[in-house]
């Protein structure tokens, strides 16, 4: 349920996430999905932590400026994962896969997503941060994750909707579903302010 104002928009999620359209889909939200093939997501290196996707969300936004017209609404994201002082991204292979969660093995680590919403009109960005503790894994939970699921896509290499968040998330502080790729609490509050 969307304020009156909101239900005038045509809402489009800029994502190719299946995740961020069940997350936007269960909050009762009509929307469109767009995305523009540029899969750049580089971003200056002197940047960190909460900064980075959202400077790449910002990115996707500029891409798809196009869009912005009459009332559309669009939404783009970015997520990433940040363990000790530097970015894990998506991997580039099973074995880089398996090279990730060794090293979130045992250790917690920080979702950030990014958050670009705009209008012809207004645009806002915002970002929520969850930190994610890990047990132990044993390579061979590792092994399992990775040739059964599709790590690939996933920054960090993990879904913590999927096997490997039942057995290996001992503990989350902040948002779950901020960790599967969207804040939806906050993207419902900010779009109820729009």
């Amino acid at each position: 349920m969307l304020p009156g104002k909101l239900k005038d928009y045509n809402i489009i999620l800029a994502s190719r996430s299946p995740r961020r359209h069940q997350l936007l889909k269960e909050l009762g939200i009509r929307f469109e999905i767009s995305f523009d093939n540029d899969d750049n997501e580089e971003y200056p290196s002197h940047l960190v932590k909460q900064e980075i996707p959202l400077f790449v969300a910002e990115k996707k936004m500029n891409r798809l400026g196009h869009l912005l017209n009459g009332k559309n609404l669009l939404i783009t994201a970015d997520t990433i994962v940040w363990l000790n002082e530097s970015v894990i991204g998506k991997p580039n292979s099973l074995e880089d896969a398996r090279k990730m969660l060794g090293l979130l093995s045992g250790q917690m680590h920080t979702v950030y997503t990014g958050v670009c919403m705009a209008s012809a009109e207004k645009k806002v960005s915002f970002f929520a941060e969850t930190d994610v503790y890990f047990r132990d894994l044993t390579p061979e939970e590792i092994e399992y994750y990775v040739n059964r699921f599709e790590p690939l896509d996933k920054a960090g290499a993990y879904g913590v909707q999927e096997w490997i968040g039942y057995v290996g998330v001992q503990r989350i502080n902040g948002s779950y579903f901020n960790v599967m790729g969207l804040p939806v609490q906050k993207v419902y509050c900010h779009l109820c302010n729009f």
